[in-house]
């Protein structure tokens, strides 16, 4: 990998081979392939930016494209050299390799005919350490695993299998897993969750993980809450338009956010006390549905009119934040598909993000969105928004009318908070409709590289 053409002189060829690599790169290619001694030698030519972020990003998608190389070439291993600008640029390089060539073929009858070629990534003795490569990998292996999650289909993927799969990562990584059921949930009043369950016939899951490793920085846990929803048919409010529907197994992408950020955080053992809150239930629009016009009373007393259905998420993740209460958190941070509202503003690029109290949090949290390239963007929580969820005979509605929804979503979801917080709508960027570099098509896994980023950096 190089940044500039002064940089073929650092490279390990001979003065034939450099002309050729030269006349490539002239003639607008960003890559050269060259045989020596029976190997096959790649010479990328990088985009630079002044803008870090993008500089990094480079990496990432050049070692997108160099993977797609790799298998077309049914090559088996590569090992990276890195002659650029970025200290780490070897390690993002790999990143974005690793990232694409992720592939969810459980499903598949040919599945082994159907594998990328590509096994291993190999870095020079001294350009980097173990601990970096472990660390990395173990990120990766977590944003594989959230991505399994949001891939697979709901005749697979109940509340109760996440609840198991939760389990399992747990027991892989090393963190705590309690799994409440339907009974437990009803001894706690978790009436968002139960009101959404009443159309199903699965029970609802809400799961509690914890990591709490010896000598934590911090003296108050840090709370994640994922939003849990494995279908959503938007219940008696059914989605309507036209492939709507088609990915709404996609909708606890919050809740494989949260489960990939404990493991990668456990596998790599931070010295970090977290824990994370999973409400989980499909909304369908069977046996007892909730209905447009019930008043639902929420576990801390608020009653809520519920005008739509499909606007279940925050109903659920309401009862999570309550009970996050308990944890007397240094913060809480919820990750959610919530609204349609928030693709259209940021596009899917971004992460709309809402912060109670505005402080160093989110703007920490920022920082790590630039340098995963999950990058934030910070949405207000006037309290006009709260004027649009009052309710005539409730205290507050679930819906906000047809301005503002991202925010007055996320000034619902405020009301059941005490505690710093911070709301991200990640609805942008937990499924993609094409691949991009190495942001594939389907589930992408989108929130674990970005919590693991703030964690490691407490």
């Amino acid at each position: 990998m190089i940044e500039k053409k002064s940089q073929l002189s650092k490279l390990p060829f001979d003065s034939k081979q450099k002309k050729q690599i030269k006349n490539s790169f002239e003639k607008n290619s960003s890559f050269c392939c060259i045989q020596s001694e029976g190997v096959s030698n790649i010479v990328l030519l990088l985009d630079t930016d002044k803008n870090a972020a993008y500089h990094r990003e480079n990496y990432r998608q050049a070692g997108a494209r160099c993977c797609g190389m790799c298998n077309d070439a049914s090559w088996e291993s590569v090992q990276i050299a890195n002659s650029g600008s970025l200290s780490d640029g070897h390690l993002l390089f790999a990143e974005g390799m690793a990232l694409a060539s992720y592939q969810f073929l459980k499903y598949k009858k040919d599945a082994k005919k159907d594998q990328n070629s590509l096994k291993s990534i190999l870095f020079d003795k001294d350009s980097t350490d173990k601990k970096s490569i472990s660390s990395l990998a173990n990120v990766l292996e977590a944003v594989y695993q959230a991505r399994d999650l949001v891939n697979e289909p709901l005749s697979y993927l109940t509340a109760p299998q996440m609840a198991k799969e939760f389990q399992r990562m747990g027991k892989e990584a090393g963190f705590k897993v309690t799994v409440w059921n339907k009974k437990r949930i009803e001894k706690e009043n978790f009436q968002g969750l139960l009101a959404v369950n009443k159309g199903s016939v699965d029970p609802p899951t809400f799961t509690i993980m914890e990591y709490k490793p010896a000598k934590a920085v911090n003296k108050s846990p840090i709370v994640l809450v994922g939003k849990g929803i494995v279908y959503d048919t938007g219940g008696l409010s059914l989605k309507s338009t036209a492939n709507s529907m088609d990915h709404m197994k996609c909708d606890m992408g919050g809740a494989a956010a949260v489960a990939g950020a404990m493991f990668a955080i456990a596998k790599n053992k931070l010295k970090v006390h977290v824990v994370a809150l999973v409400p989980a239930t499909d909304n369908r629009p069977g046996l007892n549905a909730y209905v447009p016009g019930d008043i639902v009373r929420m576990r801390d007393g608020l009653s809520v009119e519920v005008l739509n259905t499909d606007a279940e998420g925050r109903m659920v993740l309401a009862d999570g934040l309550s009970w996050a209460k308990n944890y007397k958190p240094e913060l809480v941070i919820d990750l959610a598909t919530l609204t349609g509202a928030a693709l259209r503003t940021v596009g899917p690029t971004g992460i709309a993000a809402m912060e109670k109290d505005s402080g160093k949090h989110l703007d920490q949290l920022r920082t790590s969105g630039e340098n995963v390239y999950e990058r934030l963007f910070e949405m207000p929580l006037w309290r006009e928004y709260g004027e649009m969820i009052k309710s005539e005979i409730a205290d507050i509605r679930n819906l906000g009318g047809p301005f503002a929804g991202a925010q007055t979503a996320g000034k619902f979801l405020e009301h059941f908070t005490d505690f710093p917080w911070i709301h991200l709508d990640i609805a942008p960027v937990a499924w993609s409709y094409h691949s991009e570099g190495y942001r594939l098509k389907n589930g992408t896994g989108a929130g674990v590289r970005l919590l693991f980023d703030f964690l490691s950096n407490r």
